[in-house]
């Protein structure tokens, strides 16, 4: 997918698979194996999220759409992503010490140019996927059900979003990998046609009969609050300022990212197999460009993450990163 040289000969490597389909699973478009079965990671967040919405749990706890977009996170633990989980703690009658997210250096300090300020102090609601398990937490006060255990696979919770993950991506509960991730949840491996599908249809819900109008909600809180779904300088938060209100994207570690377009009623799916971030912001925006899905100016406005000039530490140019692939259409 992606190689990078040195002085014109070949250093690194970057293997992976991409899949672009409609809102039925189609494959239009794709790179490598669109059935290639992927770890779906953070880009599985809005699917976690769609029980507590498709339950009433918006009307019932009074939900905003910010709230909905932090629940769909993998945010930077800025000052405007803990109000919105204060706010989503307080709604679900709890205290961020129930998260079982576990803690971690907020992403808005993971750079050299941020450093932590002395006597900074973090706690759970700083971790990226707070906002998530706030949303958990909500949906056990929506249903009376207990929060001591709302990541274990087999807690009601776990099992609503596996059977409407299921539905949603058009795959079997039992064609599903099951794993845990980072933040101690419950996660799915998909064929990526199938993690494709789900977010075309967060894209154009009304394909959806059953899920449609909860599916609205998750996706236009994600599209109208891009800096909530990740944070200054983030990759996310970018895209769908780039994307100016028609793309929903959204990136998991390891080497996952999805892009859906409402107007094309399509999404694609795209996997770095070794998890290099930077490799696969290159590749996503390669494959935007070669899908037409870019003007002239969003193509200038992503032309950074596409890390085209490798730099050493005193800045001079010493390589090259270069998307090598190209689109099989249908």
């Amino acid at each position: 997918m992606v190689e990078l040289s040195r002085n014109g000969t070949p250093e690194c490597l970057h293997l992976g698979a991409l899949a672009v389909t409609d809102t039925e699973g189609r494959v239009l478009a794709q790179a490598g194996d669109p059935h290639w079965l992927c770890w779906s990671r953070s880009t599985l967040k809005p699917m976690q999220a769609l029980p507590l919405v498709h339950s009433g749990g918006m009307a019932a706890l009074g939900l905003r759409s910010t709230e909905l977009a932090v629940m769909c996170a993998s945010h930077n633990g800025e000052d405007m992503h803990l109000a919105e989980v204060d706010s989503l703690l307080h709604k679900a009658g709890a205290s961020h010490r129930q998260l079982r997210c576990g803690c971690h250096v907020p992403y808005r300090f993971a750079t050299p140019e941020q450093p932590m300020p002395d006597g900074f102090v973090f706690d759970e609601r700083h971790h990226n996927c707070s906002g998530k398990h706030s949303g958990f937490l909500a949906y056990c006060r929506l249903h009376g059900l207990p929060m001591d255990s709302y990541t274990e696979a087999g807690h009601p919770l776990q099992v609503a979003i596996r059977r409407s993950l299921s539905e949603v991506a058009g795959c079997p509960e039992e064609a599903m990998a099951a794993g845990v991730d980072g933040c101690s949840a419950p996660n799915y491996a998909l064929p990526l046609a199938r993690l494709a599908r789900c977010f075309a249809r967060l894209a154009r819900p009304q394909a959806d009969a059953q899920y449609g109008e909860s599916l609205q909600h998750l996706g236009q809180a994600m599209s109208d609050h891009p800096a909530l779904v990740s944070g200054t300088g983030r990759n996310d938060a970018d895209f769908m300022r780039v994307g100016r209100g028609d793309w929903i994207t959204k990136i998991g570690a390891d080497g996952v990212q999805v892009v859906a377009s409402r107007s094309r009623g399509q999404a694609l799916a795209l996997k770095i197999m070794d998890g290099n971030k930077p490799a696969l912001h290159a590749a996503t925006v390669h494959a935007l460009d070669l899908l037409g899905w870019l003007d002239d100016a969003q193509r200038m406005a992503l032309q950074s993450w596409r890390g085209e000039t490798l730099c050493n530490v005193a800045g001079h140019p010493v390589g090259t990163r270069q998307c090598v692939f190209s689109l099989q259409s249908h």
